[in-house]
């Protein structure tokens, strides 16, 4: 059945329709008394006395409805700063009144469904949290716990509750590196145990504002498996490439002595030395990529000494040549020297191997606040997407004796350096290779 609508009565109406009622109710008693009395001034002085507390009464009965309903409104406004939205008004009128009761209902209404959603959000979340591997600890300024997921709680309390616990009185117990880890301030790898129980740990840190105040968010996370797995993939790719490279040179070199031997029997003498000279090349290629390789696992750590940019420059050119693209800065720069070298050597004969001219091949170094940008750039024939994304991995290489070392080597003296290298072709066409190293003047050292 529909509903039936009541009719809508304005608030100023019903007040007037009262006022009205009650001032006939007056002039009707001023007329009888003056009929009885016969006096106007005492008839009206007598109804007014009369209707006055009539007035208060009626008045009363009329706004008395209104002020228990401003006394709900309040009631379930403090009820929704509180928290809770299970309450709802009623008003019999449908006036003004009425449509305030109904907007306030449907606010109500809102702020239920929107808290709902809120806690169900938070609850997904607190869930995701608490089941997460990665260990979450919330530290607040005073150094207390004031959070922590249930992996925390298994790497720091054995399983049980941390809020509230002073965390540097929780890293007395925990093992001496994870502490260490904590203590340190960075973010990094550290390893708990040794032999095959050996487990290798990533910790990172987050400092951030809440409600004015400062919070530590440390994250722990467990990468002993995927570390295990991504060491398998490189053994399998570094057999694989050693592999290739050790038969391109053993199948021809095993051929060209089976040759010698066929010639020797013959007694072909002048032909061996083309045979033997073959069987040399092979063999010293096989030398340089073994040695390449071996220099690549064995890079030390930098040891940092005063740079002189025109003697080293001069230095790389009289083992490579190239253009300089600007002047070079005027200050020097501590770096390891040795390793800057052989990471600009490897990338200078890149260039010259991309097919750039050899005038085109340049080199740049620009002086930045508190960093040192070189770049290496040529006119060759770039990159495709796909070799950008792969060059800097170690062992790959689109060369057909490419060791893939080059570029793996240049981001590993990088990255010792606290640095990165990124490439990019150029808009004009080419190649620009960009090392950005951290550098602190060697005055100030």
């Amino acid at each position: 059945m529909a509903k039936t609508r009541r009719a809508r009565v304005s608030l100023a109406g019903r007040l007037a329709g009262v006022a009205f009622a009650l001032l006939a109710a007056g002039i009707a008693l001023a007329l009888a008394l003056q009929a009885w009395i016969g006096s106007p001034l005492a008839a009206f002085a007598i109804a007014l006395l009369v209707m006055l507390p009539v007035l208060a009464v009626a008045m009363r009965r009329v706004v008395q409805p209104m002020l228990s309903l401003f006394r709900a409104l309040s009631g379930t406004v403090d009820s929704y700063r509180d928290g809770d939205f299970s309450f709802g008004l009623s008003w019999p009128v449908s006036d003004e009144l009425g449509a305030l009761v109904a907007t306030h209902n449907a606010l109500g209404d809102a702020l239920r469904e929107q808290r709902l959603g809120l806690v169900q959000r938070e609850l997904l979340l607190d869930t995701m949290v608490q089941n997460t591997p990665v260990a979450m600890v919330l530290v607040d300024s005073s150094g207390r716990v004031s959070y922590a997921n249930l992996a925390a709680r298994r790497e720091f309390n054995a399983g049980r509750r941390l809020e509230g616990h002073v965390l540097d009185a929780l890293l007395a117990s925990v093992p001496e590196p994870l502490r260490d880890a904590v203590q340190s301030g960075r973010d990094g790898l550290f390893a708990i145990g040794d032999g095959d129980d050996e487990q290798t740990w990533h910790i990172a840190r987050r400092e951030f504002r809440l409600n004015g105040r400062v919070q530590l968010l440390l994250m722990l996370r467990q990468l002993t498996a995927e570390l295990r797995r991504q060491e398998v993939q490189t053994w399998k790719k570094v057999i694989r490439v050693i592999s290739h490279e050790l038969n391109n040179s053993l199948a021809p070199m095993a051929s060209l002595a089976h040759s010698g031997a066929e010639l020797t029997r013959r007694g072909q003498y002048d032909r061996l030395v083309s045979v033997f000279g073959t069987i040399e090349e092979r063999a010293r290629h096989l030398e340089g990529f073994i040695r390449g390789y071996a220099h690549f696992a064995k890079l030390p750590a930098p040891r940092l000494e005063a740079l002189q940019w025109p003697e080293f420059v001069a230095r790389l050119r009289s083992q490579i040549d190239f253009t300089l693209d600007e002047a070079l800065p005027a200050d020097t720069a501590r770096l390891d020297v040795p390793q800057m070298e052989q990471a600009l050597l490897n990338l200078l004969k890149n260039a010259h191997e991309s097919g750039s001219a050899a005038d085109q091949v340049s080199l740049r170094v620009r002086r930045q606040p508190g960093q040192l940008r070189i770049e290496v750039m040529d006119r060759g024939s770039g990159m495709s997407d796909a070799v950008l994304a792969n060059a800097l991995v170690p062992f790959y290489s689109t060369k057909r004796s490419g060791t893939g070392l080059g570029l793996a080597l240049a981001r590993e003296i990088a990255e010792a350096h606290g640095g990165r290298i990124s490439l990019g072709n150029r808009s004009d066409g080419g190649l620009i290779v960009a090392m950005v190293i951290p550098v602190v003047d060697a005055q100030l050292a």
